[in-house]
């Protein structure tokens, strides 16, 4: 049967649900519907019927920083997070890598035929929310809908902009040698989560994904002085970030393996699963290259935000063979650490 909005209704007596159909994406009147009823009122209200083709922004003289990303996941909502709060401190954390203070940004979905309604309030209503805590506002978007098969479910596209202070340069070719290597805590949380979720892997102790908007952390790290290279560890993990941060800057880096925060559960994890901890996704932590002088200052800021509180220093930048990263183990052996180059399990952001 056919609801209020013109969506697929399937179950009977109470047990209702309201889905996507493709008529949501024709451009007509169910669409303008799903946006007034849905999609509006959970990212903050006003009306499609007075929504302009562009947004006009308002910003105070300096640089600009503009990224764009796209957010796949199963399940849509896992331990500590959502597909919605995934979109928006994704593009808020990548602001944040070049020193930007995140200001705006644009939110793109890609429905597939038959997605609950539920499913979709609560994720543009966990997105709204944390824009709001992230401090940025939804300036813009789209919808399309696609058959089914076409999609898994729900995709989203963001775009984000940001403004950069005067007289600020960070950017992961910035790594200098001496520079001390922090992090903002234990690494691995997010594939973990996903994957205990989607998997239904039992563990004594659940553990939550990490997904969180790390910008005020980063103007307390940037407030203390002497960064020099910000990166984000999402996909790829630490190890690939590491590798990137070598190659840009033209430098080694030394790690040490005791130093790297990892949670006993996430450790037992990559044990049964043979998986590595440096290689699993995060989507809410700080790799930074920090000049020695000021490494016990910006730590000290790290550790005083409520992101940071098991900030670490993990390495060193040196003056050895370009694009090179040797970790240390806690055997005290040396080995190289490279560039993941394929996935260890299937997917998850």
């Amino acid at each position: 049967m056919v609801g209020r909005l013109g969506v697929f209704r399937e179950g009977d007596g109470e047990k209702v649900e309201e889905r996507i159909t493709l008529s949501h994406g024709s451009g007509g009147r169910k669409m303008m519907d799903l946006l007034e009823e849905v999609v509006f009122p959970a990212l903050g209200g006003g009306s499609p019927w007075s929504a302009e083709d562009a947004a006009l922004l308002e910003f105070p003289s300096g640089r600009l920083a503009l990224t764009t990303d796209s957010f796949v996941v199963q399940p849509p909502f896992f331990p500590g997070g959502d597909i919605g709060k995934l979109a928006v401190c994704g593009t808020v954390n990548d602001l944040a890598m070049r020193g930007a203070r995140p200001l705006y940004l644009t939110l793109g979905l890609i429905l597939e035929e038959g997605l609950p309604l539920e499913t979709l309030r609560r994720v543009l209503c966990s997105a709204a929310e944390w824009a709001r805590e992230a401090g940025v506002i939804i300036v813009a978007g789209d919808t399309k809908v696609v058959g089914r098969g076409q999609a898994d479910g729900l995709y989203i596209n963001t775009a984000g902009v940001g403004l950069v202070g005067e007289g600020l340069e960070v950017s992961i070719s910035r790594a200098e040698p001496g520079d001390l290597l922090l992090i903002n805590g234990f690494v691995g949380d997010h594939e973990v989560a996903v994957l205990s979720c989607r998997e239904g892997l039992e563990l004594k102790v659940q553990v939550e994904s990490d997904c969180a908007p790390v910008a005020s952390l980063v103007e307390a790290m940037l407030a203390a002085g002497g960064v020099h290279a910000l990166r984000d560890p999402t996909r790829g993990g630490l190890a690939a970030v590491l590798s990137e941060m070598a190659v840009a800057s033209s430098v080694s880096l030394e790690i040490w393996e005791d130093r790297i925060p990892v949670r006993e559960e996430v450790r037992a994890v990559c044990e049964v699963l043979g998986l590595d901890p440096l290689l699993m996704a995060n989507e809410g932590k700080v790799v930074a290259a920090v000049h020695p002088g000021r490494a016990d200052r910006v730590l000290e800021a790290m550790r005083s935000h409520p992101l940071g509180r098991e900030a670490a220093v993990i390495g060193q930048v040196r003056e050895g063979r370009p694009g090179e990263v040797v970790l240390v183990t806690t055997l005290g052996s040396r080995r190289l650490l490279r560039m993941p180059s394929g996935e260890q399990f299937p997917r998850i952001c």
